[in-house]
């Protein structure tokens, strides 16, 4: 398998994971204050929204990369 290949194939899994899910979420750990050997923090989760024209231009993008590495 060549590396055209592979980048198509990783270009569509992608693409079919942003529109099946719409977007990821993580943790983020903030430091707030420090009284003495006291440490207050607090943790965000934030959410990162993917955009479904993005999921279906990586999908159209993975399809031209396999088709355009298999006529070479």
């Amino acid at each position: 398998m060549n590396t055209t290949k592979i980048i198509g194939i990783a270009l569509i899994v992608i693409g079919l994971l942003g529109a099946a899910l719409g977007g990821f979420s993580f943790t983020q750990d903030t430091h707030k204050a420090s009284l003495g050997p006291i440490n207050l923090s607090v943790a965000e989760e934030k959410r990162v929204n993917i955009p479904l024209w993005a999921s279906l231009v990586a999908i159209v993008a993975g399809a031209a990369v396999l088709i355009g590495g298999a006529r070479r």
